[in-house]
């Protein structure tokens, strides 16, 4: 008997806003064409001034728990990967808990940037497998639009907001092999050398506000398709399969050109790829989930397939997830 951390339900919220790239060229220097051929992205969602990071979270945890057939209090914890939480502290997690009516327990967030639902993840498994936990509600959630600079077309024109959730729960029925649904293994990396190739430029403890976007994109380019061809690779290796096992690579979306160059990079066709880039820009941490969600809802994704997550975010932070959904 291998205990696994299953995917039982997973759920989303997007802000009703949309912000098309037509719309961008009213606020900033740009163009549709531009910013289609450099990202892929065609239009964003917006939340609304009076909507916080942990109303997205919230809501999409409760279509989460709604599709999976359970009542809040069966849930263990709360996770929230997120790096605009609504306030300094308390954590976005514990009002999401006390909002959904979870019992006490544990709550807390996870900073990592755009990698943010993959350390969640990988995170919550820890809590399963040392019998911390049995369930779990992982989330994804973010508000990037409240950290953007509107006059820097490099950036405000490349993110957007929304959450994603999924509930993650003990397996004590698996053969430990690679047909245990669940997730198999989990691979993350930090190089705080790299951190001034993304960042803001403010915080708490230095300008007191949370400052702006700041991006090298040249150079976050080419360290996203060589990060993400390397913690993939070492995904494969590590549980002797070859990119051809994969049903789903469902990627950090954040460009669709760095998502291209790294399917390229596994001989990997594009439609084995989610792509939501498009639709919802990059949502950070919950760009995961948020495409995990769309998949599964829609048919692609079904009982059985085995996913593929991988991420890269400021910090530089970097991570992948095999999972048997």
């Amino acid at each position: 008997m291998t205990i696994r951390s299953i995917i039982r339900a997973t759920g989303a919220y997007l802000p009703k806003k949309i912000l098309t790239n037509k719309d961008l060229e009213g606020i900033v220097d740009t163009s549709d064409e531009w910013i289609t051929q450099r990202s892929g992205i065609k239009e964003r969602r917006i939340a609304a001034d009076d909507q916080a990071t942990s109303d997205l979270a919230i809501e999409a945890g409760r279509q989460a728990i709604e599709n999976a057939g359970i009542d809040p209090s069966e849930i263990d914890g709360v996770i929230v990967a997120t790096t605009t939480p609504d306030k300094t502290f308390p954590a976005v997690a514990v009002k999401v808990q006390a909002e959904l009516g979870i019992p006490v327990g544990l709550a807390f967030d996870v900073q990592a940037v755009c990698t943010g639902f993959v350390y969640a993840l990988s995170t919550a498994d820890a809590f399963i497998q040392t019998a911390k936990a049995r369930r779990i509600l992982v989330i994804g959630a973010e508000k990037m639009s409240s950290i953007l600079n509107w006059e820097d077309r490099t950036t405000c024109v490349l993110f957007g907001d929304g959450a994603g959730a999924v509930i993650l729960e003990v397996d004590e029925n698996g053969q430990g092999d690679l047909s245990d649904r669940g997730v198999l293994s989990t691979h993350l990396y930090a190089n705080g050398a790299q951190r001034d190739l993304l960042y803001t430029d403010g915080g708490p403890s230095t300008t007191g506000d949370s400052g702006h976007i700041i991006m090298h994109g040249r150079e976050i380019f080419k360290y996203a398709v060589r990060y993400m061809a390397d913690v993939v690779k070492e995904t494969l290796e590590a549980n002797d399969i070859t990119a051809a096992d994969i049903d789903w690579l469902v990627p950090h979306q954040a460009n669709k050109r760095i998502i291209e160059a790294t399917a390229k990079k596994l001989d990997l066709p594009m439609d084995k790829v989610v792509l939501t880039v498009e639709k919802h820009g990059n949502t950070s941490a919950a760009s995961i989930p948020l495409a995990l969600h769309e998949a599964v809802a829609d048919g692609r994704i079904k009982q059985g397939d085995l996913l593929l997550l991988e991420a890269m975010g400021g910090g530089l932070t970097w991570g992948a997830a095999l999972v048997r959904f």
